[in-house]
């Protein structure tokens, strides 16, 4: 169960933190993985880490805000590689200041990246999909989609943005094939949450918030995403898996 043989896997943001483990794992489990980011020699270099071993990764850069580099890179992937069979939207970025110096290029930058790019990319690989009757469309979410806390106004709003998007996708394609569904992480170890982690205050916050009682893991988010793309999970769809340890649900 739970095998990627031979499916072709585009992951965004994935030379390091959650996206990093979820091209692990999916290479692990037969997949051909796709790693995506900015900085094309950190691609290539993390490329050649991925594929000691398995000879089963290419890459390939660009910044999924380039809205015609998005939609360029999925035709790429395709002629390369004869399908992308799963599509996981997993760049992402954060902001964080009070309301009142939240300035809007700020809050247009991580709307941008965190819920038009999944969009822009799902619509094209979308008509890919349809012909071969076959996908996965995978968001990454937050349980910042499901509550929310301070100074963070425009994550929260992407990532439930998200959520609403994930329900859109699966209803218009669930009739050809291809399921929509997004993580939503709860706190995670990765380097984006690295000054939390070490802030005192917020780590005991975290750990005191949620039921699990400690951070969550990379892999713990890669293993959804692995079930998520798999055959198994062909009736799952529209759905945000939530993998938080407890905190959405905890009072």
């Amino acid at each position: 169960m739970f095998r990627l043989d031979g499916r072709v896997a585009l992951i965004t943001g994935s030379t390091r933190g959650l996206g990093w483990a979820m091209a692990q794992a999916m290479v692990n489990v037969g997949a051909h993985v796709v790693i995506n980011g900015r900085d094309e020699d950190v691609v290539f270099a993390k490329t050649a880490e991925l594929s000691l071993g398995h000879g089963r990764a290419s890459g390939i850069a660009f910044d999924v805000a380039d809205s015609a580099a998005a939609i360029r890179a999925i035709d790429t992937v395709t002629e390369r590689h004869g399908a992308i069979d799963i599509l996981v939207n997993n760049a992402g970025v954060q902001h964080r200041a009070a309301l009142e110096d939240f300035e809007p290029p700020d809050w247009e930058r991580v709307i941008a990246v965190n819920l038009s790019a999944p969009f822009l990319l799902a619509r094209a690989a979308a008509s890919h999909m349809k012909q071969a009757g076959f996908g996965r469309i995978i968001t990454t979410g937050s349980v910042m989609g499901q509550i929310a806390r301070p100074t963070i106004p425009a994550y929260v709003a992407s990532k439930s943005g998200v959520a609403g998007l994930t329900r859109a996708l699966a209803v218009e394609l669930a009739p050809v094939g291809v399921t929509g569904n997004a993580i939503g992480p709860g706190y995670v170890a990765t380097e984006m949450n690295t000054a939390l982690i070490n802030d005192p205050v917020f780590n005991e916050m975290v750990i005191a918030r949620t039921p699990a009682a400690r951070w969550g893991r990379p892999e713990e988010i890669a293993a959804a995403a692995v079930f998520l793309a798999s055959d198994e999970a062909s009736y799952v769809t529209g759905q945000v898996l939530l993998v938080d340890g407890g905190m959405s649900v905890a009072l």
